[in-house]
């Protein structure tokens, strides 16, 4: 028997676009698999939405975000000017995917979007980081008064399951200590200036051609992006109500081709790292650079990986990488969860 899941997506950047094109590719195995069959209703960007009850036409919108165009302009179904928010309020839907552009100073349009969506009894999936960073706590309530599901395994290190690693398969033992990459721009920067010898501006600039930095690289290069995801991680692996003025953050702008040397020389790599120590009943929460031994996991990551290490009391010490250079195992991350969520995951 198949169950019949419509979705609605705010959010049609390089996240968004590309979870409609895994949707393509994937929808007739997950059929199949899990016995469900998903739909887009309705997708919302900056121009305005489109909705569609029986199920928009997923070629049709990767095709007109293709050619630079938004979502409002669908033939038929494009809404223009309506916002996130009015587009769920007024759609039929039973999962929310928030990929809309991280804001960190009111957490908009996602938060608003998913506020209603959990308060309204519907699931909610998230690769965007604002909401969760800035009203964690209030979230999870809401999902769990309303009976909701929130699910956000995108959100940290993209493909890498590094939230489900730390919620579902440590459950019952004690994590004393996380490291992690948790910002794969940062370490492209430093894995060249290591490994080809050059200074950080050059580094810079290679990453910004590569396409993994942004003409203003702020967010990544001082610190910010990967404390974002530590306070995701201290929130809900540690269970420790964190906001992002309880990290210590520095960024890698000063890390010198010297410095890396000088590492290199005692046996040891610099690494971009977020890290979570338990200290006596707290955790010190840490994000910059690391001197870390050369055998060490995340001493041994190349350009284009991110990674975690949980150290535990009963459970050892685990480590998960991925290489990932491009937004795509992200989106695959969004498709995850919603399965998950049906699959009784």
């Amino acid at each position: 028997m198949v169950q019949n899941i419509q979705i609605a997506v705010i959010g049609l950047g390089n996240i968004g676009r590309n979870l409609l094109e895994v949707l393509l590719h994937r929808r007739k195995p997950i059929a199949k698999q899990y016995g469900l069959c998903l739909s887009v209703v309705a997708a919302a960007d900056s121009s305005g939405a489109a909705l569609d009850p029986a199920g928009l036409d997923l070629e049709r919108l990767v095709e007109i975000k293709r050619s630079r165009q938004g979502a409002a302009s669908y033939p038929g179904a494009g809404r223009p000017g309506v916002s996130a928010l009015e587009m769920i309020r007024s759609t039929e839907y039973d999962v929310l995917v928030d990929a809309s552009p991280t804001n960190m100073v009111d957490g908009e349009p996602g938060l608003g979007s998913v506020r209603h969506a959990l308060g309204t009894g519907h699931h909610v999936v998230m690769a965007d980081k604002g909401p969760l960073v800035l009203a964690f706590a209030e979230l999870v309530r809401t999902a769990e008064q309303a009976g909701s599901r929130l699910l956000y395994s995108g959100t940290v290190a993209g493909g890498l399951p590094t939230v489900n690693i730390g919620v579902r398969d440590l459950a019952g033992s004690a994590v004393t200590r996380v490291e992690g990459i948790f910002n794969g721009t940062t370490n492209y920067i430093l894995s060249r200036m290591d490994s080809e010898q050059i200074e950080y501006t050059e580094a810079l600039a290679g990453a910004q051609a590569a396409g993994i930095a942004e003409p203003d690289p702020t967010l990544d290069v001082d610190g910010w992006d990967a404390a974002n995801k530590l306070v995701i991680i201290a929130n809900s692996v540690l269970r420790r109500p964190t906001q992002l003025a309880d990290l210590q953050v520095e960024g890698i702008r000063n890390v010198t081709l010297q410095d890396l040397r000088e590492a290199r020389e005692a046996g040891k790599v610099i690494k971009p790292l977020a890290l979570a120590e338990r200290q006596g009943d707290d955790y010190r929460l840490y994000v910059g650079p690391v001197t870390l031994d050369a055998d060490h996991p995340m001493a041994r990551t190349g350009l284009w990986d991110m990674g975690v290490v949980y150290h535990t009391d009963y459970m050892g010490v685990i480590s998960a990488v991925i290489e990932e250079k491009g937004p795509v195992p992200t989106s695959a991350a969004v498709l995850r969860d919603i399965v998950n969520i049906y699959a009784g995951c």
